[in-house]
């Protein structure tokens, strides 16, 4: 039903502040918020990020204080991502199936002080763990392997949960890896181990920062397009979420965020799945050098994207802005 000026004026609803709140359609709020964070080795140890200005590398004991800080924000989860260090990074990422790596201390740190007031999102790839810098293992020709990368994921993702994650990430983009994780939680009892795969994950150039944070960006040889998505590509992502779901997501991930909301929308409408962004390392970095050159507001930014992210579709989003966010929603 329509109407017309002058019986209509879509004005008269926005003239007020009460108003605008009252006729809102999209909300959010902390609990829409997942907090990533990166581990480094030490004590007492907060490490700077130069290319993600406020962001910070914490030692395991400064990863609980954020957590911490996450349950009183009301934020519900926290995603934990490893820097480790050179001398422990191989070809074959073995690190990554160790059971006292940093990310099984992060983890079982976290659960040991703050149990199930916070969920603990881990994510799965071999990236951090390589010294060549890709998502998993090598063939002689330097092309990464598929079902051989399956098999090592699949004891991490079992290392993880046996450490304590709540939530399976699976970040590499390698196929069949998620019926092979689901199997194998099952089969070791982990039956309420959530996985939210990266199911749209797009080889994208907004992942710069994220490699320096994680230290695998100097490492990288080549680069990922030959398992992360073509971003020119959108029938494909209903595709990969589409057989992640059937192989057993809880939930699935689009990565990057803002220049992919048309593909949150479509998933969100196609599926009716929760759907969660990633507003990833270099989207929060553009919003805080508008900031540092006054092009633009930070707080104005940060929440119209979050509000778009919502709009589309998402049930919640991953952002390094996410305990900023947290406070200006909490007034």
């Amino acid at each position: 039903m329509t109407g017309s000026y002058p019986n209509t004026r879509l004005r008269r609803t926005r003239a007020t502040g009460w108003s605008r709140a009252l006729h809102r359609e999209t909300l959010i709020t902390p609990a829409d918020l997942i907090w990533p964070l990166f581990v480094t080795e030490g004590d007492g140890v907060e490490d700077p990020v130069v290319s993600l200005p406020g962001v910070s590398r914490w030692s395991v004991d400064g990863i609980v204080a954020r957590a911490k800080e996450a349950v009183e924000l009301g934020i519900p989860v926290v995603a934990l991502f490893p820097n480790t260090q050179s001398d422990r990074r191989s070809d074959d990422g073995a690190e990554a199936l160790n059971p006292d790596n940093l990310m099984c201390r992060a983890i079982r740190a976290i659960k040991d002080a703050c149990g199930d007031d916070i969920g603990v999102l881990t994510d799965v790839a071999l990236d951090p763990y390589t010294s060549h810098g890709q998502d998993g293992l090598l063939d002689a020709k330097g092309y990464v392997t598929n079902d051989d990368t399956v098999a090592v994921l699949v004891d991490q993702a079992i290392n993880q949960a046996e450490a304590g994650a709540d939530i399976i990430a699976p970040s590499d983009m390698m196929d069949g890896r998620i019926h092979a994780i689901r199997m194998a939680l099952e089969m070791g009892g982990h039956h309420n181990v959530q996985i939210m795969s990266y199911a749209a994950k797009y080889a994208s150039a907004f992942y710069g920062p994220f490699r320096d944070a994680v230290g695998s960006g100097d490492l990288l040889k080549g680069d990922k397009k030959s398992y992360q998505m073509d971003p020119a590509n959108a029938d494909e992502a209903l595709r990969e979420v589409e057989l992640d779901l059937g192989e057993g997501a809880d939930s699935v991930m689009v990565k990057p965020g803002l220049a992919y909301l048309d593909i949150i929308y479509r998933v969100k409408q196609r599926f009716g799945v929760p759907v969660f962004a990633y507003q990833v390392s270099g989207e929060y970095a553009m919003i805080e050098a508008a900031e540092s050159v006054g092009a633009g507001d930070r707080d104005a930014l940060l929440m119209e994207k979050l509000l778009a992210f919502k709009r589309a579709g998402c049930s919640g989003v991953l952002t390094y802005h996410a305990a900023h966010a947290a406070r200006l929603l909490n007034g």
